[in-house]
């Protein structure tokens, strides 16, 4: 199906009734068939820089890495794009896959693995894998095929756009006249509000043409409290981000009728890296069923490799007539109660889930704190 078939599919009093898709490929991009192809599909050009979590003011310990986030780079091309937009934007998935929560109006979850067969394969190439773990610092592997390609969605009518880039002009006119600095008028209603990722990092890719856009910043609280923004990604761009560690919040864009993202998220390879991968953000916009199986079979996978690895040792010390060192056992067997009362925690009996409301436990600072700080520390 492609792009324009797909959007005219898309439920009414979802979008506005006039919404049509910013991208529209030409004849000759309207691919349906074909399996990804790194060759063809991907068009990698590396960040211009990557910012440490040290850069950010946050406990070089934090995390599973010492990369805190890249600027954007050059991901995929265009073909690749409409692809990915034609699977995302089809009736299937709308009907089947759309969420939302108070943090966020519209997503799409889940559905790439059964709707999305160029996004589920695209992102688990290994060519794909090898660039996104090497920006991250460590060798990373998709988090669980219900997390390929969450999408956030922020739509408006043409009116709505041209009403807001002339506010947005009105006010930046009389804050130079008044010589006012602080928080940009786009600040107020973000896309996505102030959060941490569930998942040790996510790759944030944009679907949209944002060629007029104002704004549309991931912003990200400092270790001190202060607010820097990443410049948002161009189509075809994306942004790696350690999310997990880092508050951070998704700003507003002007300019466009459309912002479509696509969030990946990831995990460590190494089995015996942490994983604080947590559900608070997850569970209350999730196919739960999914979510929990998917959620114990990795992890119960990562307690098999460890316990594997610890057998074998144990084993070839019992060979070579090696005494047992107990005080490294007891250490290994307290390290697996934890990180399984950590999965018993996370795993919520689903009557006890209200869908679509999302607490803000997951936040490392609370909401009037950070609100406070933001006003005092807004870095240029």
């Amino acid at each position: 199906m492609d792009a324009n078939a797909a959007d005219s599919l898309i439920p009414a009093g979802i979008m506005p009734s006039n919404w049509k898709p910013v991208i529209e490929p030409s004849s000759a991009d309207k691919i349906a068939t074909g399996d990804f192809d790194p060759k063809e599909h991907l068009q990698y050009e590396p960040p211009s820089k990557v910012h440490t979590m040290k850069d950010l003011n946050l406990p070089e310990n934090t995390g599973i890495s010492p990369i805190a986030v890249s600027e954007p780079f050059r991901l995929f091309a265009s073909g690749a794009i409409h692809r990915m937009r034609a699977e995302v934007l089809s009736k299937s998935v709308w009907d089947n896959c759309q969420y939302s929560s108070n943090l966020a109006q519209c997503q799409l979850r889940g559905f790439a693995a059964k709707y999305a067969p160029f996004v589920y394969d695209t992102w688990k190439h290994p060519e794909t894998l090898s660039i996104i773990s090497k920006i991250a610092g460590v060798e990373l592997v998709t988090e669980m095929d219900f997390e390929i390609a969450h999408i956030n969605i922020s739509v408006k009518s043409d009116k709505q756009r041209a009403e807001e880039v002339q506010a947005f002009v009105e006010k930046k006119a009389f804050d130079e006249d008044e010589g006012i600095a602080g928080c940009p008028w786009e600040d107020d209603k973000p896309i996505v509000d102030w959060h941490t990722d569930a998942y040790p990092f996510v790759c944030v890719t944009m679907l949209s043409d944002c060629t007029n856009m104002i704004g549309g910043e991931t912003a990200l609280r400092t270790g001190n409290g202060e607010i820097v923004k990443v410049r948002g990604p161009q189509m075809g761009y994306a942004v790696i981000l350690q999310g997990r560690y880092i508050e951070h919040q998704a700003m507003r864009a002007l300019g466009t009728t459309e912002r479509i993202t696509m969030v990946t998220s990831f995990r460590p390879r190494c089995p015996n890296l942490p994983d604080d991968t947590v559900l608070t953000t997850i569970r209350p916009i999730s196919n739960l069923s999914e979510l929990y199986t998917q959620y114990s079979e990795y992890r119960l996978e990562i307690l098999e490799e460890r316990v594997r690895n610890q057998l074998r040792g144990f084993r070839e010390n019992k060979r070579d007539g090696k005494k047992l060192n107990v005080r490294a056992m007891k250490n290994f067997i307290k390290k697996q109660e934890e990180f399984l009362a950590h999965m018993n925690k996370e795993m919520v009996e689903e009557e006890l889930v209200v869908m679509g409301s999302i607490d803000d436990s997951h936040l490392l600072t609370s909401k009037d704190d950070g609100v406070a700080q933001a006003k005092r520390k807004r870095a240029p």
